[in-house]
């Protein structure tokens, strides 16, 4: 089975849920990994950055690798999020995580650094050829500061076996479109954007990586299949309500925004590590408006 196939649907990017004092909060993590399935989703993704991973040590990245592993018991896939800015240390982590359970690598384009185009190719080339499994590219130019043409992406899909998929979260309908028209055929190409993820399943996508699917698992997860069935008048009515959902989710920063519903829906406390900070006042009351009225 190929990623196209295991990994068509929804998946979650997953909070990381922490305790009053910062650390990690197990008890909760277990809940909602229980509470998402649950509710329909086709997969999960790890220590993705709305994990809050660039505040997470290794240790701490290890032990969630492990107890997510343990907890979901095979009952869906999973996806590990290891990426970075220095080629050698993903190099160095894709070797020594334990991934003898995951189905692929979610590898973010490295930030800061601003590499080429050239840099990009190269970076990906070589986590690939040292990854025991695929790896998906994840393009988020809006927290990177570097966008992933749709060129680089269709040479590394032509050019590296080991190239799964993208994570695809330009927020472009007419990158992804491109994209779309001259992948490979077994190449995965899955949203990243929440809010646009109705009108990419109309341009062929095969899912999407979400975040708002944390908090609304079934609602999400089920617009997405009946927009993957070509039913869109469904997917349409499914996804009206959650429209003001996605704004209040990424409008101060993620993840304080799906924290901000996760706690007013009980899963997990409402603690962030900085320099991340929860949502304001103002509109963590939007967030329990919205529930009352919706729930």
């Amino acid at each position: 089975m190929n990623l196209r196939e295991q990994l068509r649907g929804t998946g979650v990017a997953i909070v990381t849920p922490f305790k009053a004092d910062e650390s990690i909060d197990f008890e909760a993590l277990g809940k909602l990994i229980d509470f998402i399935i649950a509710n329909g989703v086709e997969y999960i993704v790890t220590l993705g950055t709305t994990g809050e991973t660039p505040t997470l040590d290794k240790q701490e990245k290890l032990e969630i690798i492990n107890f997510t592993f343990d907890k979901i018991n095979n009952r869906v896939p999973v996806v590990v999020g290891i990426g970075g800015n220095d080629t050698k240390e993903v190099i160095s982590n894709v070797k020594s995580y334990p991934l003898e359970r995951a189905v692929a690598v979610l590898s973010a384009c490295p930030y800061y650094n601003k590499p080429s185009q050239e840099g990009i190719f190269l970076h990906y080339k070589a986590i690939a050829e040292a990854s025991p499994i695929p790896v998906l590219i994840y393009n988020v130019p809006g927290r990177t500061g570097r966008n992933i043409e749709a060129a680089t992406t269709l040479r590394l899909a032509s050019e590296v076996t080991n190239i799964g998929g993208i994570k695809e979260a330009g927020n472009s309908i007419s990158q992804c479109m491109q994209i779309l028209r001259d992948r490979p055929d077994n190449f995965l190409v899955v949203s990243g954007d929440d809010d646009l993820v109705l009108p990419e399943l109309a341009c062929g996508i095969d899912g999407v990586i979400s975040v708002a699917a944390n908090c609304f698992p079934k609602e999400f997860s089920s617009m997405v299949r009946a927009g993957l069935e070509h039913d869109f008048t469904t997917a349409k009515k499914l996804n009206d309500p959650l429209i003001e959902v996605y704004n209040l989710l990424f409008t101060e920063n993620n993840p304080a925004g799906v924290k901000g519903f996760l706690t007013e829906l009980g899963l997990i406390q409402n603690v962030l590590r900085l320099p991340v900070t929860s949502l304001s006042e103002s509109v963590q009351q939007r967030v329990k408006e919205y529930l009352k009225n919706s729930l």
